[in-house]
């Protein structure tokens, strides 16, 4: 139990860190540290997660680093996706959708390991493709309703290469829309699951802690060593889930 509330402030300082990433480490979290059954674990990660993302954006606000219009369109999208991933949920396993949360892992340290290269301004272009962004929305929020995954890893290139919003404020936006998302997911498993408040709201304090400190100290971190950092630990948590899970 102790081992799991400090690993809860891990979540937050990966959030201030890289404005995402808590999603994908809450999951195994509460299955393994805090021995958590897998559907009641992706329903907690959604609360855990959309509560401490908004701490993030509000540090991002006041930097300017959030397009607010653009992430109530790409969230409008996502929430219906995430509150239909959420119901469907129910014609699934645990077991499965935690294998499935595996598979997103790996392909998330795909994303965290990438080199990106963009101009200066962080934009590849310009242009907004609404329908490609709206329809991307969509797809990232079925994902977090089935599995729990906040999909900042996937939000954030949608919003620069198809919102044409620039890296910073794509971090900044992905927070917010990030929070909207996994809100929506949440109501969607409140009605199918025993929801344990107390130790919800327990959790998530730790969980904010480790924010503040995270976006405290994101300014005496190098970035890309942390995310290399964070996508190898992505491999080898999805391939011990894999092995877990799947008898591999």
């Amino acid at each position: 139990m102790v081992l799991g509330y400090l690993l809860a402030v891990f979540i937050g300082i990966s959030l201030g860190l890289l404005g995402g990433g808590g999603s994908i480490l809450t999951v195994p979290i509460l299955v393994y540290a805090m021995d958590m059954d897998p559907k009641l674990a992706i329903a907690l990660s959604l609360a855990i997660v959309g509560t401490t993302s908004l701490i993030g954006v509000w540090r991002h606000k006041t930097a300017g680093n959030v397009a607010f219009k653009k992430a109530f369109v790409f969230a409008g999208s996502a929430m219906l996706g995430t509150f239909l991933g959420a119901k469907a949920s129910v014609f699934f396993t645990g077991e499965f959708q935690l294998g499935l949360f595996a598979v997103i892992m790996l392909l998330a340290s795909f994303f965290m390991l990438r080199p990106v290269k963009m101009n200066e301004t962080g934009q590849k272009k310009d242009v907004q493709k609404w329908a490609p962004l709206l329809i991307s929305a969509f797809g990232v929020g079925i994902l977090t309703g089935l599995v729990g995954v906040g999909g900042g890893f996937l939000i954030v290139p949608a919003l620069v290469f198809l919102g044409g919003v620039n890296m910073k404020k794509a971090v900044g936006t992905s927070l917010l829309v990030i929070s909207l998302n996994s809100f929506s997911g949440f109501a969607g498993y409140i009605s199918l699951l025993e929801i344990p408040w107390g130790f919800l709201l327990k959790f998530t304090s730790f969980s904010i802690l480790g924010v503040v400190i995270g976006s405290y100290a994101v300014k005496f971190v190098s970035q890309e060593k942390l995310k290399v950092a964070f996508g190898v630990f992505l491999i080898l948590m999805g391939a011990f889930i894999i092995y877990q899970n799947l008898g591999f």
